[in-house]
C-alpha cells in the first residue's frame, strides 16, 4: 500500500493502490505490478486446482460443439462472393472470394491462420476491397490494445505494398479512384481517434494529409462510404451529439463539407438515396425519427419528416436499397424489421414468431437488389442466416449454426417475464432452461446484465451455455435501464444522475426471480462485464447477501479515479455517460456508487474477477486494485479470485477456441460452489 491523494472539491480520497497502474506508466513499480498479477493468477490456480480436470472436460465439451471445418454464408459485393472459412484445429480463418458465381475458383485473400503464427494474440479486421477489386486494405493488432497497423495487398499479384500505416483503427475507406485511402489515426497513448487522414498509394504514410481533426476529446470519429458508393462520410459522435462531413467519392482530393454542424443533445446519422439524404435523428424526437433532405441542401432547416417519433417504438436505424428501405425498430423490448417499398410506400414487417429473440439486418453491401440478408437467433434457436426477398416476401434459410453432437431446441424452454422495479418500472427478464429443470429454492440460476451506453442485451443462443443448462442451471438476462430495450428513455433513465436505477433494477429482478421460486439467494449467481462489471461491483456492495457468487469480467470499478484521469485511454469519451468529476455534483454522485470507493468491512459473496493486462477499454489496474482493497476489508471466508490474461485485452483470447478456457474457469467456479463436479 502507498498513500496517494486523488480527491477533489475538498474531499479526502486516498487511493492506496494507485501504484498498480505503473505497467503502462512505466513507473518504479512496473515489475512489482507484474509480480502481483502473477501471484494472483497462481493463487487462483491453487484455489481452483481441484477443478482442473473438470475445466479441461468442460473445455473439450464446449469445443466439441463447434464445427471446426466451417464456412460463412457468402456475401455478394461488386461482382464477387466474399466469405470466411475455418479448418479443423485452426484457431483463426481464411478470408476468401469467388468471382461472379459460387462455382468459380476460390481466391484466398488472407490466410489469417498463417499470419497469426508466432503471435499469442492476433486480430485481423477491416477488410476493405478497392472499387476495382484489385486491392485489399486491412488492419492487424497483435497486442490487443485496439491499435491497428493497416496493410495493403495487391490481390492480383499477391504483393504486400510498403504502405504501412500505424497507429490507426482497423477500418479504412477507398476513394473511387482506387488509389486514395482514408483512415482514422489514433493517439498511441490515449488511444483516442483523433484525426482522419488521406493516404495516396505509394507515398510515405508519414506525409499523409489530415483531412479532419477532432477538437472535442469526448467524440469518437470514423470514416466510411455511403451504400450508393457516391460519398465518403466522416462521422464524429459522442453519447449526446454527432456531426457528419461528406465528400464526393469520385473526387477524393476534394474538401469535406459539414453536413449539419453539431447541435447540443442532438444525434443524427446519414445515408444517401438517389437525390436525397436520409437522416435518423433524435432532434425533437426522444425515440428518433426519419428525415430526408436534398443532396445539395443538407442543413437542418431543410430536413423533412418521413417517419415521426413514436412514444412506444425506438427507431434504431435504416438500411437503404435502390427500391426498398429497411427500418430497424424496437417495440416492447424486441427488434422488428419494417420493409418499405419506396415507389408506393407500401409496408410490411418480417414475422419472427418467438417470445424473446434477436433479429437484425446482416451484411447487405449491394444497393440494387430486392434481397435482404438478416440474422435471427433466440435463447433456444442457434444463429440463423436468412435471405428475404422484399418483393415476394419469401425467406430462405441459408445457414443455421450447427451444434456438433446434436441439439434439440424442443428440449429447452424460454420465457419472457416482467419484474416490477421499486419505482414501478416493468423490467423485462428473458430466461432459458432445460425441460425438467425444477423451479425451486434449490435451483441454481445465473443472472446476466449490462445496462450502459444504450446497448441492448437481446436474447441470443450460445452453444457454450448448454454446459450450464444441461447441469440444471437456469440462465436469465435482466434487460435493465441503461440499455435501450424499452426505448431511448430506458437508456436516459440509467445514465448520469440516474445511474443507480441500473443497479436497483438488477437487484429487483433478482428478488423477483426468488419470489417467483426460480431460485434462492443460496443458489443465485450474477455476471456482467466491462460496464456490466461496474454493475457487479455495485451490487456486491449494495446487497452482498443476495448472491451465492459473482463473476465480474473486465470490470469498470474505479469510476472516480478513471474519470479524473484524462490520460487514461477513452476517459474523455465517457463524460456524457457518467459525468465529468471535475464538476462537484458529478464527482459526489459517481463516488456514491463507485465499487472501489464503497467497499466496507463486511461479508461479501464468492467472487471471480477477470481482466487482461493489455485491456484498452478497462485498464487491468481497476479490477486489480478492487480485488486488493476487497481482500483487506471483507470479513468472510468466501473465495475471491483474480485471473489476469497476461497476453490479451478487453475481449479476451483472440483464437477461435482459446476463449473457451476462460468460460470453463467461470463455469467451474459456479459448479464448485454448487457441488457439481462432472
Amino acid at each position: 500500500m502507498k498513500d496517494h491523494e486523488t480527491g477533489m472539491h475538498g474531499d479526502k480520497r486516498n487511493d492506496e493502490y494507485y501504484w498498480m497502474a505503473d505497467f503502462f506508466r512505466e513507473g518504479p513499480d512496473t515489475n512489482k505490478v507484474v509480480d502481483y498479477l502473477k501471484a494472483e493468477n497462481a493463487y487462483t490456480d491453487t484455489m481452483m486446482a481441484g477443478t482442473k480436470e473438470f475445466q479441461e472436460a468442460l473445455f473439450s465439451e464446449m469445443k466439441s460443439r463447434i464445427k471446426e471445418k466451417d464456412e460463412s454464408v457468402p456475401v455478394f459485393s461488386n461482382g464477387y462472393w466474399y466469405y470466411t472459412r475455418s479448418e479443423e484445429g485452426a484457431q483463426y480463418f481464411k478470408y476468401c472470394r469467388k468471382k461472379a458465381t459460387l462455382d468459380a475458383e476460390e481466391e484466398v485473400l488472407l490466410d489469417v491462420d498463417q499470419m497469426a503464427e508466432g503471435h499469442n494474440y492476433y486480430s485481423a479486421v477491416g477488410f476493405n476491397v478497392s472499387p476495382d477489386n484489385r486491392l485489399l486494405a486491412f488492419g492487424v493488432d497483435t497486442v490487443s490494445r485496439r491499435q491497428y497497423t493497416i496493410y495493403i495487398k495487391n490481390l492480383e499479384t499477391g504483393e504486400h505494398y510498403k504502405d504501412i500505416i500505424y497507429p490507426a483503427s482497423g477500418g479504412s475507406e477507398w476513394g473511387n479512384d482506387n488509389k486514395t485511402l482514408f483512415y482514422t489515426a489514433t493517439n498511441p497513448k490515449t488511444l483516442l481517434s483523433e484525426k482522419i487522414k488521406r493516404h495516396t498509394l505509394g507515398e510515405d504514410p508519414k506525409k499523409d494529409v489530415v483531412v479532419y481533426a477532432e477538437k472535442d476529446k469526448s467524440n469518437y470519429i470514423g470514416v466510411g462510404k455511403t451504400k450508393s458508393e457516391k460519398y465518403i462520410i466522416i462521422a464524429s459522435s459522442a453519447t449526446m451529439s454527432s456531426e457528419y462531413l461528406i465528400l464526393d467519392a469520385d473526387k477524393p482530393e476534394g474538401k469535406f463539407e459539414v453536413f449539419q454542424p453539431r447541435i447540443k443533445d442532438v444525434l443524427y446519422d446519414v445515408e444517401h438515396h438517389d437525390d436525397k439524404f436520409l437522416i435518423v435523428t433524435n432532434k425533437d424526437a426522444l425515440n428518433f425519427r426519419l428525415m430526408e433532405t436534398p443532396v445539395n441542401e443538407t442543413g437542418v432547416e431543410n430536413w423533412k419528416e418521413v417517419i415521426p417519433n413514436r412514444d412506444d417504438v425506438l427507431l434504431e436505424g435504416i438500411d437503404v436499397f435502390k427500391d426498398y428501405l429497411v427500418i430497424t425498430e424496437r417495440k416492447k423490448g424486441l427488434l422488428q424489421l419494417r420493409i418499405r417499398e419506396l415507389k408506393t410506400n407500401a409496408e410490411h414487417y418480417v414475422d419472427f414468431g418467438e417470445p424473446a429473440y434477436t433479429a437484425y439486418a446482416g451484411s447487405n453491401p449491394e444497393y440494387n437488389t430486392t434481397n435482404l440478408r438478416y440474422i435471427y437467433t433466440s435463447l433456444t434457436t442457434p444463429n440463423s442466416v436468412y435471405d428475404y426477398d422484399m418483393a415476394s416476401r419469401s425467406k430462405e434459410l441459408k445457414k443455421r449454426q450447427e451444434v456438433v453432437g446434436g441439439y434439440d431446441p424442443d428440449e429447452y424452454v424460454t420465457e419472457r417475464l416482467y419484474a416490477t422495479a421499486r419505482d414501478g418500472a416493468q423490467v423485462p427478464v428473458s430466461l432459458v432452461y432445460k425441460k425438467g429443470t425444477p423451479k425451486s429454492s434449490d435451483t441454481p440460476l445465473l443472472l446476466y446484465a449490462y445496462g450502459s451506453y444504450g446497448n441492448s442485451m437481446d436474447a441470443a443462443f450460445s452453444s457454450t451455455r448448454l454446459s450450464l443448462l444441461n447441469r440444471g442451471f437456469i440462465y436469465a438476462i435482466a434487460h435493465i435501464r441503461g440499455g435501450a430495450e424499452m426505448g431511448r428513455q430506458w437508456y436516459e433513465d440509467g445514465k448520469m444522475f440516474k445511474k443507480k436505477n441500473t443497479f436497483n433494477d438488477f437487484i429487483d429482478c433478482a428478488e423477483f426471480l426468488i419470489q417467483q421460486h426460480y431460485t434462492s439467494s443460496a443458489h443465485l449467481f450474477a455476471e456482467g462485464g466491462s460496464a456490466g462489471g461496474l454493475l457487479m461491483g455495485a451490487i456486491s456492495n449494495m446487497r452482498p447477501e443476495l448472491w451465492r457468487g459473482i463473476i465480474a469480467d473486465v470490470p469498470f470499478v474505479d469510476v472516480v479515479t478513471t474519470m479524473l484521469d484524462e490520460s487514461i485511454p477513452l476517459t474523455t469519451n465517457e463524460f456524457d455517460e457518467w459525468g465529468n468529476p471535475m464538476n462537484k455534483d458529478s464527482y459526489d454522485y459517481m463516488k456514491s456508487y463507485s465499487p472501489y470507493d464503497n467497499i466496507e468491512r463486511k461479508e461479501y459473496p464468492n467472487m471471480l474477477v477477470t481482466t487482461g493486462l493489455h485491456d484498452s477499454q478497462v485498464q487491468y489496474f481497476e479490477p486489480a486494485k478492487w480485488v486488493a482493497r476487497l481482500r483487506t476489508h471483507k470479513t468472510d471466508q468466501n473465495v475471491l479470485l483474480l485471473k489476469t490474461n497476461m497476453e490479451a485485452g478487453h475481449g479476451g483470447a483472440s483464437g477461435r477456441f482459446d476463449y473457451l478456457k476462460e468460460i470453463a474457469l467461470q463455469f467451474a467456479f459456479m459448479f464448485a460452489l454448487e457441488g457439481i463436479n462432472e
